[in-house]
This record gives structure tokens, sequence and C-alpha cells, in this order.
């Protein structure tokens, strides 16, 4: 049984819009460090090589520094590392496998796949990869390249691809869509014994033979990926495959769906689940709230809010079902006179209407009330 450490989809370089600066710096830090933890795996696994089934770099025109701290992270694993251009950094005449940058630092444990020749990687044990020449294929190349190899006698075979299968992809219609049941052929007639695939971000085993895997992104990416973070130690025979799943990745995307805020007590379980939170500063959240609150209890919700973002990485909310009523409690003590008492009051009588300027009204009663009790 040979050994051997599968990922991909690391898109190097991926910058989210949600981030600051600084947060940005520490996400794309942890990317290079999972390069690292990858390889302390692959040693400790006794893994004879790495496949990383494409999309190495978000895309070819990452810049030189990308570039360097990627190498310099991969001239630390202790094992072989083949890269498969993908859909985001394919094989083109701009590819950054092509750049000076990634040449001339390239070390020596590093192999770019370029083509669907077998590359012999132990003793009977071959790679043939599918590297994407450019980002829109116009067929299954997968199935291209399957259908020129021969079954493999005396020797075990790993196919590594990137690509939706047909099965998963939300578009069947797309001409670049990898069949399933022709991956499946190939398996059953010896032409592979394992297809390694990349571009879903969540670990997947795809059929029924248990030698078709996605092994995710090692570091999440989004809120909708079920169950990134993931690379898989791959052990491979003739006759058998054993997977194992490894957990690399320290960040965490949180979709909190329907949070119900009517009481205070519900701003309070808010403030205990987010202070119960793991890790925080590696934790991106999206809450999104339903219910009806006053505007003081509005008040303690975003102070609640400003004080998570100043921890977490980021934080997105969605309040569109979340109505904000004002209440006679909520202007009590504020000692408003004058001028600023019948400003409120012309506020409160807009935000009682049902046309657009009662969300204006109650926001602006809102920040108000924010301000005065901030000053008081």
């Amino acid at each position: 049984m040979i050994h051997f450490l599968h990922t991909g989809d690391w898109q190097l370089g991926i910058t989210r819009h949600f981030f600051s600066e600084g947060v940005q710096e520490r996400y794309s830090q942890s990317r290079f460090d999972a390069i690292r933890e990858l390889g302390r795996i692959a040693e400790e696994e006794n893994c004879k090589f790495m496949l990383v089934c494409g999309d190495v770099f978000e895309s070819n025109l990452v810049d030189r520094k990308t570039v360097s701290r990627a190498l310099e992270a991969l001239k630390e694993v202790p094992v072989p590392v083949y890269l498969l251009p993908g859909n985001h950094d394919p094989l083109n005449a701009a590819s950054v496998y092509h750049s000076a940058a990634f040449l001339d630092r390239k070390p020596s444990n590093v192999h770019v796949i370029e083509n669907s020749a077998p590359i012999p990687v132990d003793e009977g044990l071959e790679i043939v990869g599918v590297p994407w020449l450019s980002k829109r294929p116009m067929r299954d190349l997968v199935a291209l390249a399957l259908q020129e190899l021969e079954p493999a006698v005396d020797t075990v075979r790993i196919c590594v691809a990137h690509g939706m299968v047909d099965s998963l992809s939300p578009d069947p219609d797309d001409p670049a869509v990898i069949s399933l049941q022709a991956a499946e052929e190939a398996i059953s007639e010896g032409k592979i014994q394992y297809l390694a695939l990349g571009d879903r971000h969540s670990l997947t085993k795809v059929g029924d033979t248990g030698r078709i895997w996605y092994a995710g992104t090692p570091e999440p990416t989004d809120y909708r990926e079920v169950k990134s973070g993931f690379a898989l130690v791959t052990e491979i025979s003739k006759e058998d495959v054993i997977t194992k799943e490894v957990n690399v990745g320290r960040w965490k995307f949180i979709d909190q769906r329907d949070i119900d805020l009517n009481t205070g007590e519900d701003i309070n379980a808010l403030r205990s689940w987010f202070d119960g939170l793991e890790d925080k500063e590696r934790t991106v959240l999206k809450l999104r709230f339903v219910g009806t609150i006053s505007l003081s209890l509005h008040r303690e919700l975003e102070e609640l809010l400003d004080h998570a973002r100043e921890i977490v990485g980021a934080v997105q909310t969605r309040d569109k079902n979340l109505m904000v009523i004002p209440e006679d409690t909520d202007f009590s003590d504020l000692g408003f006179s004058g001028f600023a008492s019948s400003t409120v009051e012309h506020l409160r009588e807009l935000a009682d209407r049902s046309d657009s300027s009662s969300v204006t009204s109650r926001d602006a009663l809102a920040l108000l009330v924010r301000l005065a009790r901030r000053e008081s």
C-alpha cells in the first residue's frame, strides 16, 4: 500500500471583500501556514508525495510576494509536491507557472503537471494529470485523458483532475463537467485506481466506488462550504483504497440564521453565544435577525455587534426582518426638551407610517438614542 496526501484549492492570494486590511493579512498567512501543516501531516502519515488538485493560486495575476511566500512554504514540505493548474490558474500563455517569480524560485520537490502523459512517481505507481490549459474548456477533459489510456497491468495509476462532476454540478449543460459514468468505467476497466479531484471546496466522496474524492480546500473560503478545512490521506493499492480525513483549517465561516430577538433576554442569549465562540480572531459571522425590539434593545444590539467586530474576523448582518419599534420607555430618561423633544415626536410619527419614511425614521431614532446614552 502506498500513502499520499490529496489536497487542492489553496487559492493563494484570495481576498474577501468583508475583511479589513489586518484581517486579510491574517487570513492570507493562514493559507501559507496550511501548506506547512500539510507537509507535517504528509511526513507523519508516511506519505510518498502530495497532490494539489488545481487552483493552487487565486489567479495567474497574483503578485510576486504571494508566489514567493508560496514557494518558501513549499520548500519546507518534506515530500514531492505535484501542482495541477486549474480554472483559476490555467496553464496558458499568462500562467503564473511560467512566470519568472515562480520559475526562478521553484524548489526541487515541486513539480507542475503540464500535460496528461503518465508520470512515474514511485515503483509501480503513476500519476495521470488533467491540467486546465484555458479558463473555459469546451469538453470533459477527464474523459478525454482517460480514453487515451490502456488498462494498467502492473501499475497503480492515480488521475489528478479539477472540475465539477456532473452529478454535483449546478450547470449540467456546461461542456466541461466531468462525467461520473465515464470516470467509474475507467476505474472498472483498470485504467485508473483513484480519481483525485479539486474544485469543490467541501470534502466529498463521489459515487459508490470509494475511489473518487474531492479533498476540499484546507482553509474555508465561504459560508456555503459544507466540510471545508480538510485534506485526505489516501492509502492505495490495486485491490483497495482507504481514505483518512485530516483537519487542517483554523478559520470558521458561521451563518447563523433566524436569530429571534424580541426581549432583553434574547440579546443576552446572543451575547452569551458570542462569548462562547472559540478562536474568535479566525471566525467570520453572518447573522440574520428576526423579531421586534425597542430602540433601547436595538442600541444594545448595535453595541454588541460593534464589540464583536473589534474581535472576530468579520461580522455581516441581515436585519430586514427585524422590526425596531420605538417605545415610550426609550425616551423617558434622556432629558430631551425644546427642539430635540419636538424632533423625537416628529420622527416617532413618521416611524408609525407604513411607507418608506418609517424605516429611515426608525434608524434616525435609534441613532439619536444611541448617541444620547453615550453622552450621558
